[in-house]
C-alpha cells in the first residue's frame, strides 16, 4: 500500500468526518449484537417452558413480545446508524475524489509540452477518471467496510469469548486458512489489476484517436480495419478482465466454505458441551449460529476489501507516476512579477526538441522593440513556429538567451509573461462551446460589444451572424462546425479581445484568401499600435509594412531587413515575392 500513502493528506483533511464515522460504526455494531442475544434468551425461555421449569403461557408470551420489541428497536437503531455511517465515509470519499481530480488536472496544466508529446490523451483521461474512481473505492467503501468489519469482529468475538470461550475458539478454527488464502490471492489480484488498467488505457487511447480522426478514417475507407483493431483491443481487455475476475471469484466459495464449517463446528461442539452440561441452555447454541452467520459479510468483505485496495493501489501508482513529475517549465525562485511592455531580444539562441532530437534553431539573434512588427518567413520546418513557442516559454532554449524588456525570460513570472501574449496558432483550436464563449476565452469579462468588435476586426462577424443562432452557435469538437478560415479568424478575434502587449500570429491566415488577409491586416495595423507583433507567414503581402523581416532556412537566418531592401536582393524573399506577384496577376 505504499502508493496509497499519497492519500493520507486527504484522510487527515477530512479526519473529523471520518472519526465521526468511526464512532457511529461502533454504535451500529453494538446495536447489531442485541438481536442475537434476545433471540438466544427467547429460545432459552421457550426451552424452560417446555421443560416445565418456569413460566406460565402468559408470562412466556409477555417475555417473547418484550424481546421482539427490543429486537425491532435494536434493528432500527442499527439501521439508522449504518445509514449515518455511509453518509460520513462515502461522502468523505466523494470530497477526496473531487480534490484528487482537481489536483491531477492542475498537474496536467502545469506539465510542459514534452509531457503531452510522450503521453497519449486516452491514457491521461483514463488516469483522471477510471483510476481516480478506483482510488475512491479505497478511501470510501474499502475504508468503511474495513472499520465496520474490524469493529464487528472485535465486539462480537469479545462477547462470544465471554459467553463461551471454548466454543468460540473452535468456531475460529477455519479463519487462519482463509487469511492465508486471501494473502496469496491479493498478490495475484494486484498483478492482474495493473495489467487490466494498462489495457484499458490502450483501449481508451485508441477510441479517442478514432473519434478525433473519424473524417480521415471515412475518407480513406479504413472503417473496417479500424473496427477490426478495436475488436482486437476489446478482446484483449476482455481476456485480461476475465483473468482478474477468475481470481476474484475464489473469494466467495472460500467464504461459503468457512461459514459452513463454522456452523458445523458450532452445532457439533455446542451440542456436545450442552449434553455435557458445560453450556447452560440451547439458546447459547442458537445465539452462536446467528453470530457465525453475522460474520458472513465481514468474511466476504475481507475479500471484497482486499480486491478494492489492490485495484486502488494499482490505480494510485499510475496516478502517482504523473503527480510526481516536475514540470520542465516553471517559475524560478527569483521570478519577477512585472508589467510586460514587449521589447524582445534573441541572443545566439539555439534549440533542440527533446523528443525528436531535431535542432530547430541555430544561433538565432534578432531584436524587436516595443511597438514594432517582425515578420518571419521560411520553408516548412525552418523553425518559424519554434521562435513563437520560445517567446511564450512553452520550451526553454538549449543555448543562448531570450530577453524580455532586458530581463532574462526565465526570470519573469510565467503568469505575467503569458497573460501579456495573444497567441494565434496555425492549427486554430476551438472548444466545444458557443462562438461567443470561444472569443471570450481571451477575456472572460468581455461585453457583447467587445466581442462583436473583435469579430469585426478579424473579418468573421458577417460569417457568424449568418448562422441561425449567431454568436450563440455551439461548435462541434475542435470547432468542426466552422471552415478552416473561419476557425482561424475566430482564433484571431480571441487574441484581439485580450488586448495583449505582445501579439504572435503563427501563419494563422493560411486558410483565408488574399483579399480577406489584406482586410484583416489593415485593421490589425490600427489595433496593434503600441504593441509588439511577430507574424509568421508564407505570404509576402503580410511583410510589406513590417519594421523587420527575417527569412529562416534550416534553423538559421539567411536574410534580414525591410521589404524594400530584401526585394532588391537576390535570394529567397525576392523569389517568393515574384512568384506570388505573378500568381496574383494571373
Amino acid at each position: 500500500m505504499k502508493s496509497l500513502q499519497y492519500l493520507n493528506k486527504y484522510l487527515y483533511k477530512y479526519r473529523g468526518r471520518l472519526l465521526l464515522g468511526l464512532f457511529i460504526t461502533i454504535g451500529a455494531r453494538i446495536f447489531s449484537l442485541f438481536p442475537p442475544q434476545l433471540i438466544g434468551d427467547s429460545t432459552a425461555a421457550i426451552e424452560k417452558y417446555i421443560n416445565g421449569e418456569i413460566y406460565s403461557k402468559a408470562e412466556l408470551r409477555e417475555e417473547l413480545f418484550y424481546n421482539i420489541a427490543l429486537i425491532i428497536g435494536a434493528a432500527l437503531a442499527s439501521a439508522i446508524l449504518t445509514f449515518l455511517m455511509r453518509q460520513t465515509f462515502i461522502v468523505a470519499s466523494r470530497y477526496i475524489e473531487f480534490d484528487l481530480k482537481n489536483e491531477i488536472f492542475q498537474q496536467y496544466e502545469n506539465l510542459s509540452l514534452n509531457f503531452y508529446k510522450k503521453n497519449r490523451t486516452g491514457d491521461l483521461m483514463n488516469r483522471i477518471s477510471d483510476d481516480v474512481s478506483k482510488t475512491r473505492m479505497y478511501v470510501g467503501p474499502a475504508l468503511m467496510y474495513s472499520v465496520s468489519t474490524i469493529t464487528l469482529f472485535v465486539v462480537l468475538l469479545t462477547y462470544m469469548f465471554i459467553k463461551a470461550p471454548v466454543l468460540t475458539l473452535y468456531t475460529m478454527v477455519p479463519f487462519p486458512v482463509l487469511s492465508f488464502a486471501i494473502y496469496k490471492l491479493s498478490v495475484a489480484i494486484n498483478q492482474k489489476s495493473n495489467i487490466v488498467q494498462e489495457v484499458l488505457s490502450k483501449l481508451n487511447t485508441f477510441t479517442q484517436e478514432a473519434f478525433s480522426g473519424i473524417s480521415v478514417i471515412k475518407s480513406y475507407g479504413m472503417a473496417a480495419m479500424v473496427n477490426n483493431n478495436f475488436v482486437d483491443l476489446s478482446n484483449e481487455s476482455k481476456i485480461k478482465n476475465l483473468d482478474l475476475v477468475k481470481v476474484q471469484a475464489l473469494f466467495f466459495p472460500l467464504m461459503i466454505l468457512l461459514i459452513g464449517l463454522s456452523n458445523i463446528i458450532v452445532i457439533y461442539v455446542g451440542s456436545t458441551r450442552y449434553f455435557a452440561g458445560e453450556i447452560e441452555n440451547v439458546g447459547v447454541i442458537v445465539e452462536f449460529i446467528i453470530y457465525v452467520n453475522m460474520l458472513t459479510w465481514p468474511v466476504a468483505s475481507v475479500g471484497f476489501i482486499t480486491t478494492m485496495i489492490q485495484r486502488a493501489e494499482a490505480s494510485q501508482k499510475r496516478i502517482n507516476d504523473f503527480l510526481e513529475q516536475e514540470p520542465n517549465i516553471q517559475n524560478s525562485e527569483n521570478a519577477l512579477s512585472k508589467e510586460i511592455k514587449g521589447h524582445i531580444k534573441f541572443k545566439d539562441v539555439s534549440f533542440t526538441y527533446e523528443d525528436t532530437n531535431i535542432t530547430a534553431l541555430k544561433n538565432i539573434s534578432f531584436e524587436v522593440k516595443h511597438g514594432q512588427r517582425l515578420v518571419i518567413l521560411g520553408n516548412t520546418g525552418s523553425g518559424k513556429s519554434t521562435i513563437l513557442e520560445l517567446i511564450g516559454r512553452l520550451y526553454d532554449v538549449s543555448d543562448g538567451q531570450i530577453l524580455i524588456d532586458d530581463h532574462a525570460i526565465e526570470d519573469i513570472d510565467l503568469n505575467d509573461l503569458r497573460s501579456s501574449i495573444g497567441y494565434v496558432p496555425q492549427d486554430a483550436f476551438l472548444f466545444s462551446e458557443s462562438i461567443k464563449e470561444n472569443i471570450k476565452f481571451g477575456k472572460a469579462d468581455a461585453t457583447d460589444e467587445e466581442i462583436i468588435e473583435a469579430a469585426k476586426s478579424a473579418e468573421v462577424h458577417d460569417n457568424i451572424i449568418a448562422f441561425s443562432k449567431g454568436y450563440e452557435t455551439v461548435l462541434g469538437e475542435r470547432g468542426i462546425t466552422l471552415s478552416g478560415g473561419q476557425k482561424q479568424r475566430v482564433s484571431i478575434a480571441r487574441a484581439i479581445i485580450k488586448d495583449p502587449q505582445i501579439v504572435l500570429f503563427d501563419d494563422c491566415l493560411s486558410a483565408v484568401d488574399t483579399e480577406t488577409e489584406e482586410a484583416i491586416m489593415q485593421k490589425f495595423n490600427s489595433i496593434s499600435k503600441n504593441k509588439t507583433a511577430i507574424i509568421v507567414s508564407h505570404r509576402v503581402s503580410s511583410a510589406r509594412n513590417a519594421d523587420e523581416i527575417i527569412v529562416l532556412d534550416d534553423g538559421q537566418i539567411i536574410q534580414q531587413g525591410k521589404h524594400e531592401d530584401l526585394v532588391n536582393q537576390e535570394g529567397y524573399y525576392r523569389s517568393l515575392y515574384e512568384k506570388q506577384l505573378k500568381a496574383k496577376e494571373n
